[in-house]
């Protein structure tokens, strides 16, 4: 990290265009705040986005950027991180362009481990495009695209970032600035592939998406903030907390028969096995309250750092090293 003291406004560039109310708008102002409090040098940093309302984003950053093509950008990014280690990527994609034709280069990003920081902004619609369902719209929706309701399951990012062996898997709310900034600084020290879902809402063409943990007051209720070893406390008062009942969960209040503090689970973001980590990321209300904040951090060897190791072992054993030393021999060759 640099000695120097950045602001979020050394990384502001451009006027966004996004509509007004967008949760796009309160996502990059936590995302300044965090590369300010990181303190990585602004060109040091590459964001690469695909195609979408939020893939706009690395026109408004003081950074490296590239607004590439539909559903590419996991693997643009992967391609800039090899080939420049030093670089910190954060890749930046709609539940659109990362899912459905980018979901290929999704769940094999995050299967290599690339060290790459994936943002996933769901707002479980297609909004550049004027309103169509997407592939995190829950079955039934109505949109331009599906006039009397979608009759499929939408995918959980989640549970494909889990089943892709994921190391790295956190939430958090678009307008939530404080968290959002945690757990963005918390996705950039991770070594290997961040997934940070952030729940956004387009306020043209699904308004309310994610109304449960909109406001202050109702994520109190409706959600949980997981830290690293503390118990899994939420509500207005911390009065409830989260048990293991068989192979699932169970909310209770404390108090009521006995339950104390100690009875509640302790959350373990590092834990290898990530059995309880996923049931936690797949919870849903009204009978659970939805998981926050970092909820897997496991390292492992990344792929950059690999593909770099072995081109250096390979190379140690050739009697030229590269193309240039083979020009400068007196080996030659006589073609006829």
């Amino acid at each position: 990290m640099s000695e120097t003291k950045y602001t979020a406004a050394d990384y502001k560039a451009g006027q966004p265009r996004w509509c007004p109310g967008c949760g796009d708008h309160a996502f990059l102002n936590s995302f300044h705040k965090a590369l300010a409090e990181l303190g990585v040098p602004p060109h040091e940093i590459a964001v690469i986005s695909g195609i979408g309302c939020s893939s706009r984003l690395p026109y408004y950053m003081n950074t490296y950027g590239m607004h590439t093509i539909h559903g590419r950008a996991a693997a643009i990014a992967t391609g800039a991180k090899v080939a420049n280690p030093a670089l910190t990527i954060w890749q930046i994609s709609g539940d659109g362009d990362g899912l459905a034709i980018g979901g290929n280069h999704f769940i094999h990003a995050i299967r290599r481990n690339v060290d790459i920081n994936i943002i996933l902004l769901n707002n479980r619609i297609y909004g550049l495009t004027k309103g169509q369902y997407s592939p995190t719209s829950a079955r039934g929706f109505v949109s331009k695209s599906s006039p009397y309701g979608t009759v499929e399951d939408p995918f959980r990012p989640a549970e494909l970032c889990f089943g892709a062996r994921g190391r790295f898997f956190a939430r958090c709310v678009a307008v939530d600035g404080g968290p959002s900034v945690e757990v963005l600084k918390a996705a950039a020290r991770h070594k290997g592939t961040s997934v940070v879902e952030v729940l956004q809402n387009c306020v043209i063409f699904n308004d309310g998406t994610h109304d449960a943990v909109a406001k202050k007051e109702d994520r109190e209720r409706n959600a949980i903030y997981l830290e690293h070893g503390k118990p899994m406390l939420f509500g207005p008062n911390k009065e409830f907390g989260l048990m293991q009942e068989g192979f699932g969960l169970k909310v209770v209040k404390l108090g009521e028969n006995g339950i104390t503090e100690k009875d509640i689970l302790v959350h373990d973001a590092h834990c290898e096995d990530h059995t309880l980590q996923l049931k936690l990321a797949l919870m849903e209300g009204p009978d659970f309250p939805i998981a926050l904040g970092v909820i897997r951090d496991v390292e492992a060897p990344t792929y950059d750092e690999s593909v770099e190791a072995q081109i250096e072992e390979v190379s140690a054993k050739k009697k030229y090293h590269n193309f240039a030393e083979l020009l400068a021999t007196n080996d030659t060759w006589e073609i006829k």
